[in-house]
């Protein structure tokens, strides 16, 4: 037998190696990831699925480390860098976001940086692999095996091909397998010419997937397909194809999306609550994964035989460095589902777009409340340095952390008549009027008109203190820095919904959109008979006591970073965890209204009067015309309904709303961020190593010429 190039086995083994991580199913999981791949096994019905099966592994790279987040939500309006700064540079697009890797040696932090040859190397490994797939699976005889081992390699392709659309514009187009062949003498396609084949690709995974998940949990469908496609023709009538889109019909192109969306939404019902996309993660392959809502994900277990090279390290990105901050009153653990590695904090824009009193998605989303769960100094030291009364001083189980998410209109904080707020580290005298202790640290968010939750650690471009989300937490982790074993949510209903809206805004059916986003908002709502004042999240998983499919194997250990209390006895990471989690927020406090069970309003009754949050918002830019407002507020919705998940470069710099939401939003963005942004660089280590078709190199003024424009 033959065997197939070593170029292309790299991408594909890679992705075998990885297949047993892409699903729930156990069939799925114990797929055979050890076999030598021939052309033998792409002529078999079992093999071409098996080969198919392992083109899932390829989406697990996006969550492995720090592009994760550095290339899909920095340099926006969501989010900027805290303290750490290992992915500065794509936040702030000053001078080492170039052509070249960004290394300690060119100005990186660390070694951490995420390159800009990384995207684009891992995106082709996936595309050689599903280009090895159509060109075999044909042959197989079974016609419904052979459908689905080529829906999933057209549907992959097509991704990838996204992805890279997303951030480059024109690639290199390879359709065909390289067989061995050495190739050098790549064009680079035009964007119509790029996003054309995305479409076409698109279109034949749409006929040919199932409409089940016959893999079990993570199998791309039809609905996945048509998601997808409706984003792809949404992209071709937005923005930053407007230069050349015009020869394709905007109604036909639209229209088409709208009836995807409409078949997708049909078909893939909104979960009945916001929490059970999130925070309601009890485990390991829990129940909530498999909700119909998810149209794909990165799948991930704790099967570390099949883990491969990328594990999910998304739980680090979202937390404040509490650990740091804290002045030793909060240690974090396994027991909390989430590191501190401040990568993303939130922006002014961000905490300030929610209705903080109607809108449930904003306390089911932030983690506002950290239980205090070691005790760091002694009680009359407390006292002296703070100012507050023996009866005032917090023990282990008390609030260690609390985030105020006010509004900039609230003034029951002016003067501090509560006590001054602060880090633990630093002298305040803030008591909770709830629950009549100091907070060891306590923050507003708007003090005396002013935004100030970046202003406690004294720099504002660098704080490492923010109110961080919850959507990646995980409590099954075995180890303080150990791999999440939680799926990442890559497309869901709740987005399918918000490209059907906007696509009815650029048709000019303002209140179509209207109603069509009143359906997240009335699934965002509070229920009658809710308690506002309850939280969770995925650190749930830790324990089978509170809510997890089963007990954390660390959960009788001692505490890793040996929390003690009162007495000076360490805690178990059981006793830990039930210091930590206090399943409360600061609800009330955050909004000043009085108790209740009652059902909460989020309805819009007309697009000629948008809510005060985004009326603030398109005033904050500029916005005047219904189109400029309607496109603006359906970004407004994107931020409460899909806040952290891992698109917004793509979308804002697809509908160019980048270069003014980060100007307006995110303070370390806005000095640097310009036009030539919307685009990526091509890496210079691809372009360097292209040649003519003879063999000779390129002139400097041809790679010049492959380049994005400004770089």
């Amino acid at each position: 037998m033959k065997y197939i190039s070593n170029k292309i086995v790299c991408g594909a083994l890679s992705m075998l190696a990885l297949m047993g991580t892409t699903a729930c199913s156990e069939d799925f999981l114990d797929e055979d990831a050890g076999h030598k791949v021939t052309d033998a096994l792409l002529n078999d019905e079992t093999g071409a699925l098996k080969m198919a099966a392992g083109l899932y592994g390829n989406l697990r790279w996006h969550f492995g480390y720090e592009w994760a987040y550095g290339i899909t939500l920095y340099g926006c309006d969501e989010f900027t860098n805290g303290a750490d700064l290992t992915s500065e540079c794509w936040n702030t697009y000053d001078n080492r976001l170039n052509p070249l890797d960004c290394t300690p040696a060119l100005g990186a932090a660390n070694k951490n940086c995420p390159a800009v040859s990384a995207l684009w190397d891992e995106m082709y490994y996936g595309i050689a692999t599903a280009n090895l797939v159509i060109s075999k699976a044909v042959n197989v005889e079974n016609e419904a095996a052979r459908n689905k081992a080529l829906g999933e390699a057209y549907f992959l392709r097509a991704y990838n091909y996204y992805r890279l659309f997303c951030q480059y514009g024109g690639v290199v187009l390879q359709t065909e397998p390289a067989n061995g062949e050495i190739k050098k003498d790549y064009q680079r396609a035009s964007e119509d010419e790029t996003l054309a084949q995305i479409i076409s690709d698109l279109e034949q995974a749409y006929k040919m997937l199932p409409t089940d998940k016959w893999r079990g949990n993570g199998t791309w469908t039809k609905y996945t397909a048509a998601h997808f496609l409706a984003k792809a023709l949404l992209y071709r009538q937005s923005e930053r194809c407007a230069s050349w889109a015009s020869k394709y019909d905007k109604s036909t192109d639209l229209n088409r999306a709208i009836s995807l969306c409409d078949e997708v939404i049909k078909a893939c019902p909104l979960a009945a609550d916001y929490w059970d996309l999130y925070a309601k993660w009890t485990g390991v392959d829990c129940k909530n994964e498999g909700l119909s809502e998810i149209l794909m994900a990165a799948e991930h277990n704790e099967d570390k035989s099949t883990q491969g090279r990328f594990g999910n390290r998304t739980y680090n990105y979202f937390d404040p460095q509490f650990s740091n901050f804290s002045g030793g009153w909060v240690q974090r653990g396994q027991y909390i589902g989430g590191m501190d590695f401040q990568r993303c904090r939130p922006t002014e824009y961000t905490y300030s777009v929610f209705d903080n009193v109607n809108d449930a998605r904003m306390w089911k989303t932030f983690k506002t409340v950290y239980g205090l769960n070691n005790i760091a100094k002694k009680d009359a030291d407390v006292m002296e340095a703070n100012g507050i009364t023996e009866d005032q001083v917090p023990d282990i189980g008390n609030e260690g952390i609390i985030f105020i998410l006010n509004k900039k209109s609230d003034t029951r904080f002016d003067g501090n008549p509560y006590g001054t707020f602060g880090r633990g580290g630093d002298a305040h005298s803030f008591v909770n009027p709830r629950t009549g202790k100091w907070v060891p640290n306590a923050f507003v968010t708007f003090q005396d008109g002013k935004y100030v939750l970046n202003t406690y650690t004294g720099n504002t471009a660098t704080s490492n203190v923010f109110c961080g989300i919850n959507k990646t937490a995980d409590g099954s982790r075995t180890a303080e820095k150990g791999d999440a074993h939680r799926d990442v949510i890559m497309a869901r209903t709740g987005e399918t919904y918000l490209v059907k809206a906007e696509c009815q805004v650029r048709l000019g059916q303002y209140q179509e959109a209207i109603n069509t986003v009143n359906v997240l908002r009335a699934r965002g709502q509070w229920k009658q008979g809710e308690n506002r004042n309850y939280y969770t999240d995925g650190s749930m998983a830790f324990l089978k006591a509170d809510g997890g499919d089963n007990d954390n194997s660390t959960a009788n250990a001692n505490s890793v970073k040996k929390n003690k209390d009162k007495a000076g006895n360490i805690l178990t990471n059981t006793q830990a965890y039930y210091a930590t989690m206090l399943h409360t927020n600061t609800y009330y406090l955050s909004t000043g209204i009085e108790e209740t069970t009652d059902a909460s309003d989020l309805q819009i009754a007309s697009y000629t009067q948008l809510p005060a949050e985004d009326v603030a918002v398109l005033n904050a830019i500029g916005a005047t015309s219904d189109y400029d407002r309607m496109l603006n507020f359906i970004f407004n919705e994107r931020t409460r309904e899909l806040l952290g998940e891992w698109n917004r470069w793509d979308e804002l710099a697809r509908t160019g709303l980048l270069v003014k939401r980060a100007k307006a939003f995110n303070p370390e963005a806005a000095p640097n961020v310009q036009d030539r942004h919307n685009y990526r660089p091509i890496p210079q280590t691809f372009i360097d190593q292209l040649q003519h078709e003879d063999g000779t190199n390129l002139s400097d003024a041809e790679k010049k010429a492959w380049q994005n424009p400004g770089y």
